[in-house]
C-alpha cells in the first residue's frame, strides 16, 4: 500500500489518479490510497496566488502530511513546487508531461486591442501579453479551471493551460493554443511531480518506475534556471526545456557516449518587468546529462542580459 497526498481540486485529484494507475500498472498487485488535502492557496481562492507568496502556496500541507508519516508521497503539479527540495523530501517521480503551452481561451490573440479585458492570475502571462499586445487590461482569475472558464469576460479573453483543458477533457470555443514562442510557459508547467521523505527507500524504489527520463531532465533544467535566478523571484519568470535525441546542427560539439545517451536539451528562459515593459528572454542548448548545468547557463545569459537590473529595481 502507498499513500498518495493530493489537493481536492479535480485537476490535482486527476493527477493523483494518474499517478496511481501508473503505479499500479508498474507494480501489479499495489494498493494506492489517495489522502486529499486542502491547502493554504485553496483556502484563499480570492487572493491573487503572487499576494501569497507566489510558488508553494498549493504544496505545504501535502509536504506536511508527508513528512510527517500521513502519507507516504505527494502529488503536485510540478510548476508549483519551490525549485528546491525541503529538507527531509526528495523529487523523486515526474511521469511523461503533458503539452506546457497556455491557451487563449474567448478570443484569439491577434483580436486583442487596447482595452480589452484578459482574465489571468499570472504575473508571468500578464507581462508577456502586455509586451505583445500594449493597452490591454487585466483582471484576477482564480479558482478550479472549470470555474475560471465560466469568468471569461464579457468581450474578452482568459489564459489557462493546455494540459489542465487536455486533461480534464474540457474545450471551449473559441481558443487559441499559443506557441512557447509567443507565450513562455511557466517552469515545469503541464508537469506531475511526486515528492516523497528522503529516507524512505521503498517508496523511492516504487516512485522510479513511473519516472519519465527526458521529462525529468526537461523540468531539472527549467527549476534550475528558476533557481539560479533566486527561487523567491517576485518577477515574472517562465522556462521551457525541450528534449532532442540528437543535438540541432552546429549548436554544441559532440559529447562523450555517455551524455549522449541522455539525448539533448534546449533551454529557454525569461525574466519580465511586471507590467511587460521590458522582457529578457535567452536560449541555450546542452547535455540532458547535466540541466542543471544548462539551467544556470540560462540564467546568467538572462541575468546579463538586463535581468539584473530587474531585479535590483534599476532599469
Amino acid at each position: 500500500m502507498i499513500r498518495l497526498a493530493t489537493r481536492k481540486s479535480p485537476l490535482a485529484l486527476w493527477q493523483a489518479r494518474h499517478v496511481a494507475s501508473l503505479l499500479k500498472a508498474a507494480h501489479p498487485g499495489l494498493g494506492v490510497e489517495l489522502v486529499p488535502l486542502s491547502t493554504a492557496g485553496d483556502r484563499s481562492a480570492d487572493v491573487p496566488v503572487w499576494e501569497m507568496g507566489g510558488r508553494g502556496v498549493f504544496v505545504g500541507e501535502l509536504q506536511a502530511a508527508v513528512l510527517a508519516g500521513k502519507a507516504d508521497a505527494a502529488v503536485h503539479s510540478a510548476k508549483d513546487l519551490q525549485p528546491k527540495e525541503p529538507p527531509g523530501l526528495c523529487f523523486a517521480a515526474t511521469p511523461e508531461r503533458a503539452d506546457p503551452r497556455d491557451v487563449l481561451v474567448g478570443a484569439h490573440l491577434a483580436d486583442l486591442g487596447p482595452g480589452t479585458v484578459v482574465a489571468t492570475g499570472s504575473q508571468r502571462r500578464r507581462a508577456q501579453l502586455a509586451a505583445l499586445r500594449p493597452g490591454l487590461e487585466f483582471v484576477s482569475l482564480r479558482g478550479n479551471i472549470a470555474t475560471r472558464l465560466k469568468r471569461v469576460p464579457p468581450g474578452g479573453a482568459a489564459v489557462v493551460a493546455f494540459a489542465a483543458l487536455e486533461r480534464l477533457e474540457l474545450w471551449p470555443e473559441p481558443l487559441e493554443v499559443l506557441s512557447t514562442d509567443v507565450m513562455l510557459p511557466q517552469v515545469a508547467q503541464g508537469a506531475i511531480g511526486v515528492e516523497c521523505r528522503a529516507g524512505d527507500t521503498l517508496t523511492i524504489d516504487l516512485l522510479k518506475s513511473v519516472d519519465h527520463e527526458a521529462t525529468r531532465a526537461a523540468v531539472e533544467a527549467e527549476r534550475s534556471f528558476l533557481a539560479a535566478l533566486g527561487g523567491g523571484c517576485y518577477l515574472p519568470v517562465a522556462a521551457h526545456a525541450s528534449w532532442h535525441a540528437q543535438p540541432s546542427a552546429g549548436a554544441l560539439d559532440r559529447a562523450g557516449p555517455e551524455q549522449d545517451s541522455k539525448g539533448w536539451l534546449t533551454l529557454t528562459g525569461l525574466l519580465a518587468a511586471t507590467d511587460g515593459s521590458l522582457v529578457v528572454r535567452r536560449r541555450a542548448a546542452g547535455h540532458a546529462g547535466d540541466p542543471e548545468g544548462l539551467g544556470r547557463k540560462v540564467a546568467e545569459a538572462v541575468l546579463a542580459g538586463g535581468g539584473r537590473e530587474l531585479l535590483s529595481g534599476t532599469t
